[in-house]
């Protein structure tokens, strides 16, 4: 077998898996990709945009997906809240998520601005709740980046959750060392290169 390796830029709205009765899955992006049985490799939720890799490469699969590897993830946020120093140095010390003993900790948090909820309503492209509306005008948001290493499930939200920050967008920019080509539109993919590929045999 051929082995094949893409970025697909995730859109909001699909599941990551091959198929599904009820909803789009990303692997409908892929129809035309060349290759056997590939497979996405991990999972972004499904209002989750960003960076997804597609391979028939299971050993590779099993390299970026092994917990032991610790293979960096970064995501981009828009959240309803703030984060300040106190909570950000929480977030990085470990907090417990809820079901959860064992905590969980991000390697970093970056804020990079901060607004109010009318300025970004933009990013639902028109899906607007009255919930949203809802004091649009003076509640605060917070924008930044977080750097995690592990995979739980809803882990970003739920993390940011506990620090009293209620995601409403979250787009993942970044694994290991290759970011998300800002030239794919949403839906859209590329192979990557040999050198994005091998980099996550000498990532560490």
């Amino acid at each position: 077998m051929k082995y094949k390796y893409y970025m697909l830029n995730k859109p909001a709205g699909c599941i990551t898996a091959k198929r599904d009765s009820r909803h789009k899955v990303v692997m409908e992006y892929m129809e035309d990709a060349d290759g056997d049985n590939l497979n996405p490799v991990g999972r972004l939720d499904k209002d989750t945009e960003g960076l997804l890799f597609v391979t028939n490469d299971g050993k590779w699969n099993q390299l970026l997906m092994s917990p032991q590897n610790h293979v960096k993830k970064k995501y981009y946020f828009v959240g309803m809240g703030k984060l300040d120093s106190e909570k950000i140095n929480r977030l990085k010390s470990g907090v417990i998520l809820r079901g959860e003993s064992v905590p969980c900790k991000a390697i970093d948090v970056e804020v990079t601005d901060n607004k109010v909820l009318a300025d970004v309503l933009h990013i639902f492209n028109g899906k607007r709740t009255s919930r949203l509306y809802k004091n649009k005008d003076t509640h605060p948001v917070v924008m930044g980046n977080i750097i995690i290493t592990e995979g739980r499930k809803h882990q970003v939200k739920r993390m940011l959750k506990a620090a009293g920050c209620y995601v409403i967008y979250l787009k993942r920019t970044e694994i290991g060392n290759v970011k998300l080509d800002d030239t794919l539109r949403p839906g859209g993919y590329r192979e990557l290169t040999s050198d994005e590929v091998n980099s996550f045999y000498s990532h560490g």
